[in-house]
């Protein structure tokens, strides 16, 4: 059985290019996420490292740490990271999982359990190992996306998907499609009208199963 939202993450004891580190130490009461490579010194995956880096001061104001994993070791991991500064112009401040043996990748589902790499691999051997997993601070699984080797991830809505996350999980409300900071959330069906009068003030019926109102502080 594969790792689903509301499952709490394998505490796993990984080495990464900065040490050994235990997932759930590595959470703590933070908000994590962690994003999966098929290999290093690859081009798509070299711009979202970047992009990763780039957004250091975002994950930092969202509470959120950052952790990435490839399939390669740990050296390979210290030379990449030269690259990923060279591209972002921002220094790579986040541990990166050195996941040779597949461990991670399998027990968050990215790979079967017989998978294993063959001599000569390339990145298709590992093409699946391309998800991104936001973990709330109760070490729980809360959204996982994945993406092929050949379109790189968008990383805005990576932020978008979190700040979702801690409205929704952290103030009783749901979003709306395209919701973004600032805008009118949705109150779920569970609260009557009455207590939704109490707890939020003012809203809008749209339909009988569908009520707004402005985003809680």
């Amino acid at each position: 059985m594969g790792l689903r939202i509301n499952d709490t993450i394998p505490d796993l004891t990984v080495e990464t290019d900065q040490g050994s580190i235990s997932l759930h130490d590595f959470v703590g009461d933070s908000w994590a996420i962690l994003f999966s490579h098929p290999k290093d010194f690859t081009p798509v995956c070299t711009t979202e490292f970047g992009a990763v880096a780039q957004l250091a001061d975002e994950w930092a104001k969202r509470g959120t740490k950052v952790i990435g994993v490839s399939v390669d070791g740990v050296e390979d991991h210290k030379k990449w990271k030269a690259d990923i500064e060279k591209v972002a112009g921002a220094k790579a401040g986040f541990p990166i999982i050195a996941d040779t043996g597949l461990e991670v990748s399998k027990a968050f589902d990215m790979l079967p359990a017989e998978a294993y790499l063959p001599d000569g691999r390339t990145p298709a051997d590992s093409a699946t190992v391309r998800s991104v997993f936001i973990i709330g601070p109760d070490k729980q699984l809360k959204l996982s996306m994945t993406y092929p080797m050949t379109v790189g991830r968008n990383f805005a809505e990576v932020l978008r998907a979190l700040d979702g996350l801690q409205m929704s999980i952290g103030k009783g409300v749901a979003t709306p499609a395209n919701w973004n900071v600032g805008e009118d959330v949705i109150i779920p069906p569970s609260v009557s009208n009455e207590d939704a009068k109490v707890k939020f003030g003012e809203f809008k019926t749209v339909l009988p199963y569908l009520r707004t109102t402005a985003a809680p502080k």
